[in-house]
């Protein structure tokens, strides 16, 4: 009785380790996981920060203009027939490179 109950603890500590190396594994995978998604946010938060710097360098009188009033600008831009046509183009210009 004695040594099946030693084998019976030997056992639960050896399930004990495997559920505790699986837990370290997946722990690991969900920190790859989040390392790889915030890539694409770093890449996201370059790109807007990038463009954002080119239209203030290419209209610098908008940096005091506040943001409410910069999207309202950008709406009044982008439907103007001239803007969406040239937008429109080089969308689908690159959307065909991909």
């Amino acid at each position: 009785m004695q040594k099946k109950l030693e084998q019976i603890d030997a056992n639960y500590a050896r399930l004990q380790k495997q559920l505790e190396q699986a837990q370290h594994q997946q722990q690991r995978l969900e920190n790859r996981k989040s390392y790889i998604e915030g890539g694409d946010r770093k890449k996201r938060t370059h790109r807007l920060i990038t463009r954002g710097a080119a239209i203030e360098s290419i209209a610098p009188e908008l940096k005091p203009i506040p943001e409410t009033d910069f999207y309202t600008l950008m709406e009044q831009i982008f439907t103007l027939p001239e803007v969406k046509t040239v937008v429109d183009d080089l969308a689908e210009h690159f959307a065909k490179d991909d």
